[in-house]
């Protein structure tokens, strides 16, 4: 029975579910929405949320002990977030935005099942960033070339067959029976 147990096992061991968190976190610190699992989003709020609460609150803090907690926040969230552009993105561009919410920073937005797996995927992403660009909101923008895997079809392909073109026909290349003939 899972009387009183909290947070979703997502298939792997502790130390791989908190690096999995880590690293999610820090990609959301650092590009303010990320595309993953529903499952993996949902267990992300519990985990970033009071990350974002701890910094916004060492950054209200005024007086003489308030140089002291920002540094000891500081430390306390590089033990969970490894890197160091998301520990700053998150003290000086997400806790300053996010210091009248109450709490609620994130936002997972469902987007349908995985092509592949049949996966539900989602997009978690911070409420109060307005900065970037969202896929929740698709903006109009060119199709990338899908990829082939017939050489003929490249593009270098083309460019070679135009420059072999342009020098005329090849000689056949002699074999070592015909040489041997020769001889």
């Amino acid at each position: 029975m899972r009387h009183g147990v909290k947070g979703r096992k997502l298939n792997r061991t502790a130390s791989h579910r908190a690096a999995t968190m880590s690293g999610l976190a820090t990609s959301l610190f650092l590009h303010k929405h990320i595309k993953t699992t529903e499952a993996k989003a949902k267990e992300m709020r519990h985990y970033v949320e009071p990350i974002i609460t701890r910094a916004k609150r060492s950054l209200a803090l005024e007086g003489a002990n308030a140089a002291a907690s920002l540094i000891h926040a500081r430390r306390e969230i590089g033990k969970v977030i490894k890197d160091e552009a998301a520990i700053k993105s998150l003290f000086t561009e997400i806790a300053p935005r996010s210091k009248d919410r109450p709490g609620g920073y994130t936002r997972v937005v469902k987007l349908g099942y995985r092509h592949g797996d049949n996966a539900e995927m989602a997009i978690i992403e911070l409420v109060d960033w307005s900065g970037t660009e969202t896929p929740s909101a698709p903006t109009a923008t060119a199709a990338k070339p899908r990829p082939t895997r017939n050489k003929a079809n490249t593009a270098e392909a083309k460019l070679a067959e135009a420059e072999a073109a342009e020098e005329g026909p090849k000689k056949p290349r002699a074999t070592r029976r015909k040489k041997a003939e020769a001889a």
